[in-house]
């Protein structure tokens, strides 16, 4: 019976994605057959309506799908529990001890986050110690890696491997949308003030106007969110709830320092390859550069940089002398 009601659940999660995918096909019949075909009279608009929108349609939906179909990032073995570190796990009474040997086990991984007590972070369904932004989700029944959210618009987590398929596919719908409704003001007003006639088709496109501005409006406000969270490397978990390090938590322990090194982060090294929905992004999700470690990084570089340039100077002092010794002799 259990089976039965999760087979049901699963197959109703999809219910978002197959509204969204409908939408999307009644409006490309709204938008080419009924206004570019229909209703534009010249010719070259037409052409031109028609190029720019499947432009906008193509990475919407190529970015849509790979939002929803790329795998979600699962913790690599290493960070389950043997059999046997499981049953000395189990057989231990929650508290310290069982701090102890997490912490134990822990000591190889590259994890550097905590619990708010100060603890190993650890699954208890997956019987792993979750890797630095990892999070369980209980409706994927997994543990993601840098999870950000689960959402059912897409019916899948996003995170560490989808995240930037995410954000294009936010973007590009965004562009979809006011692309349409910019295209279609014109002939809306139109058809509101009985100034232009198409029969029963002006519905659909006085329909096609109210929906793309709709779903623009809503969709402004979650980009703009996302573009916040890429450029402060946090993800939506971590703007609620602060993660917690050795040294205690900070609210910008994964940040870089500058916006464009956060964003480097998520969609890589090469600006040309940021607008298309394939992987750039950077690490392997098990764990992240902090604030800490690039500070560090950065102290050490200056000081190197210090004792280089003393090191050049004293040779340089060094070198002065020779001419004068040799002229001495």
């Amino acid at each position: 019976m259990a089976g039965i009601l999760r087979s049901c659940a699963r197959v109703f999660q999809w219910v978002p994605v197959l509204f969204i995918s409908a939408i999307v096909a009644w409006s490309y019949y709204a938008y080419i057959i009924q206004l570019c075909i229909l209703t534009v009279d010249n010719l070259v608009e037409k052409i031109l309506y028609g190029i720019f929108y499947h432009i906008f349609l193509f990475m919407f939906a190529w970015s849509y799908a790979k939002s929803i179909f790329t795998p979600i990032g699962r913790i690599p073995k290493e960070f389950y529990l043997s059999s046997a570190n499981l049953e000395a796990l189990e057989n231990e009474e929650r508290g310290d001890r069982q701090d102890q040997i997490l912490k134990q086990i822990a000591k190889n991984l590259p994890v550097s986050t905590r619990t708010m007590a100060g603890g190993i972070r650890y699954c208890d369904i997956c019987k792993a110690i979750k890797p630095d932004r990892c999070h369980h989700c209980s409706v994927c029944e997994a543990c993601v890696l840098k999870m950000d959210h689960h959402c059912p618009w897409v019916n899948n987590c996003v995170g560490y491997s989808n995240y930037k398929f995410f954000i294009l596919f936010l973007m590009y719908a965004l562009a979809y949308c006011l692309y349409v409704a910019a295209t279609a003001l014109q002939y809306f007003i139109g058809f509101w003030t009985n100034t232009l006639d198409n029969g029963s088709g002006k519905f659909h496109i006085l329909f096609l106007f109210f929906a793309a501005a709709m779903f623009a409006l809503s969709l402004v406000s979650l980009f703009g969110y996302h573009c916040y969270l890429v450029s402060s490397n946090k993800t939506t978990l971590e703007s609620f709830r602060t993660p917690v390090f050795r040294s205690g938590p900070d609210k910008d322990g994964f940040s870089l320092g500058t916006k464009c090194d956060n964003i480097r982060e998520v969609f890589g090294d090469e600006p040309k390859l940021w607008w298309i929905p394939i992987k750039t992004n950077k690490g392997d999700g098990r764990s992240f550069p902090t604030r800490t470690e690039s500070e560090d990084s950065d102290h050490l570089l200056a000081e190197r940089q210090r004792w280089a340039e003393e090191g050049l100077a004293n040779t340089s002092d060094e070198e002065s002398l020779v001419p004068q010794t040799d002229r001495r002799a």
